[in-house]
């Protein structure tokens, strides 16, 4: 389904009865990565997944958007279909979502997986690379360089950029750059919902330290390391990840049955 917000058409898919669950993605995603578990939660929740702007079948952002931006998006979205105290399924970089909206308006719960949200620890040649970039922009600022500067810019972040920013084009390289460092655990205590927190224990995008962080900065957070899984805990042990979620569900879904 398509609706309209802002100007930007976001794809969607909704299914099912009873309490709202809204499924929010990994960056580089889309509603097929967390297809197998609408597919399970539709059979007791009204169950939401979106394409986030940029993503999917969803058009790209008008501009480069922060994080705050794409949470300001999905509360709209979920004003607009009157989806009132929802419970949160967020990975990775949805996650990053799930904790600004949750910090901002009334939850029901918040499930977490691999999230992102704690700025990750960097080595000295990050910070090389980092300060050698904010120099080199200078000396572009000169008269003779400064009408090729964006070019001769792009040219080296492509050679220097990440994987995932290498992998991007126009819009969504800058968006990248805008969220992919952003420090959220001042918003963690903030967050008055339930939320349960599941890693798996060879995560390397987003390391268990992570998790172990949001259990303590988050007032009601419990944590659940997923042995032999990764960034994808939750298609790499479908199985251990949908019973956790049903015990953590429990009341919510004999609710959704009455």
């Amino acid at each position: 389904m398509i609706i309209e917000i802002d100007g930007v058409k976001l794809n969607y898919k909704v299914s099912g009865k009873g309490k709202n669950v809204v499924l929010l993605h990994g960056w580089g995603c889309s509603i097929q990565t967390f297809a197998p578990v609408h597919n399970y939660l539709e059979k007791n929740f009204c169950t939401y997944s979106i394409d986030f702007p940029g993503f999917g079948e969803s058009d790209d952002p008008p501009e480069p958007w922060s994080i705050y931006d794409y949470a300001d998006f999905v509360s709209k979205f979920l004003d607009k279909l009157n989806i009132e105290d929802p419970i949160l399924i967020g990975h990775s970089f949805g996650g990053r979502v799930s904790i600004i909206i949750s910090s901002q308006r009334k939850v029901n719960k918040i499930i977490l997986t691999g999230s992102a949200g704690v700025k990750p620890k960097r080595s000295p040649m990050y910070y090389i690379k980092v300060y050698s970039y904010k120099a080199f922009k200078n000396i572009l600022r000169l008269p003779i360089l400064n009408k090729h500067r964006e070019e001769i810019l792009e040219k080296y972040r492509k050679k220097v950029g990440s994987s995932d920013y290498k992998a991007l084009t126009g819009v969504m390289q800058r968006t990248f750059v805008k969220v992919v460092n952003e420090d959220l655990q001042h918003l963690m205590p903030k967050i008055k919902a339930s939320t349960l927190l599941i890693w798996g224990e060879n995560d390397t995008a987003t390391p268990v330290s992570d998790g172990r962080i949001m259990e303590k900065k988050i007032p009601d957070a419990g944590l659940v390391v997923l042995k032999n899984a990764g960034h994808y805990a939750y298609l790499d042990k479908f199985n251990q990840f949908i019973a956790i979620i049903t015990s953590f569900l429990k009341n919510d879904m004999e609710e959704s049955r009455e």
